[in-house]
C-alpha cells in the first residue's frame, strides 16, 4: 500500500475567506495526511476573533503576527520563513499554501525545486503565476459550490439548477481537453481517464471539472461535443476504467 503523503498546512488569514475552511481541510484530506496544520495573522485585531470556532474544530494552531506597517502584509514573511523551517526539518513530503496573494510565488517554486509537492489553493482573483508555480491549484469557489451541491443532493438545501458557463463550452478547455487525449492515445485512439485528469492539471494547474459546475472530470467530458467515453472491466481492477477518445 503507498504511504500516505504527509503535508504541511499553511494558512494566510489575511486573504483566505473563513467560511470556507472545513471545505479546505476536506479538500487536503483527498491529497495527504495534514500533519502540519498553521495559520497565519494578526490575532489582535478585532475582526479576526470569528476565526478562534473553527481553528479549534480543526486543530489548527495559529500564529501570531503583528502588522508593523501599515499597508503591508507581514503574514508573508512569517509564512515563508516558517515553510523554509519545515522544509529543512525533512518531516513532510508537501505543502499546501493557502492564499490568494501573488507573493507566495517564489515560495511555491522554491518547494517544487526542493522536490516537494505544492497545492494551492485559494479565490479566483489569485494571479496566475502563483496558480502555474503550484503542482495543483483548486479554487475556493469551487469548493464551496461543490458542497452545496451535495447539500442539494442530500435535501439539505434547494436544488439549484446547474449553471453550464459559456467558458464550460469554450473552445480553449475543448482544445485542451482533445490535445491532451491525443499526447495518450493509443493505437485506437483512446486515452486512460486517469491519466488524462493528471496530464490535464501538469498542463494547467488550475484545471478542475467543478469548476465548470461537475463533479468528476468524465461528467465534464461527458458533456462536451467531440469526445467519446469508454467503460471497460479490467480483472485486475475493481470496478470500470474509463477510457477518452476524440470523435472522429
Amino acid at each position: 500500500m503507498e504511504k500516505e503523503l504527509c503535508l504541511a498546512v499553511l494558512i494566510d488569514a489575511d486573504n483566505a475567506p473563513r467560511t470556507a475552511l472545513r471545505e479546505i481541510m476536506a479538500e487536503v484530506a483527498v491529497y495527504g495526511s495534514a500533519t502540519i496544520k498553521r495559520i497565519y495573522g494578526d490575532w489582535t485585531a478585532p475582526n479576526m476573533g470569528s476565526w478562534k470556532p473553527l481553528l479549534l474544530e480543526h486543530a489548527i494552531t495559529p500564529f501570531q503576527q503583528y502588522s508593523y506597517t501599515t499597508g503591508k502584509n507581514a503574514t508573508d514573511s512569517a509564512m515563508i520563513i516558517d515553510a523554509m523551517d519545515i522544509l529543512y526539518s525533512g518531516n513532510c513530503g508537501g505543502f499546501v499554501l493557502v492564499s490568494s496573494d501573488s507573493d507566495f510565488t517564489r515560495l511555491a517554486t522554491r518547494l517544487r525545486e526542493a522536490g516537494m509537492k505544492v497545492y494551492g489553493m485559494g479565490e479566483k482573483k489569485t494571479p496566475k503565476p502563483f496558480i502555474v508555480a503550484c503542482d495543483k491549484f483548486v479554487y475556493i469557489e469551487s469548493l464551496k459550490a461543490a458542497e452545496e451541491e451535495a447539500h442539494a443532493r442530500a435535501g439539505k438545501a434547494v436544488r439549484r439548477k446547474p449553471s453550464h458557463t459559456q467558458e464550460a463550452d469554450s473552445l480553449s478547455v475543448r482544445e485542451l481537453i482533445a490535445q491532451s487525449v491525443e499526447d495518450l492515445a493509443d493505437e485506437d485512439g483512446y486515452a486512460y481517464l486517469g491519466d488524462l485528469g493528471t496530464l490535464l492539471i501538469k498542463k494547467q494547474p488550475d484545471f478542475d471539472a467543478r469548476n465548470y459546475g461537475f463533479a468528476k472530470l468524465s461528467r465534464f467530458i461527458a458533456a462536451l461535443d467531440g469526445f467519446e467515453l469508454d467503460e471497460r472491466h479490467n480483472a485486475n481492477y475493481q470496478g470500470t476504467q474509463v477510457f477518452v477518445r476524440n470523435k472522429k
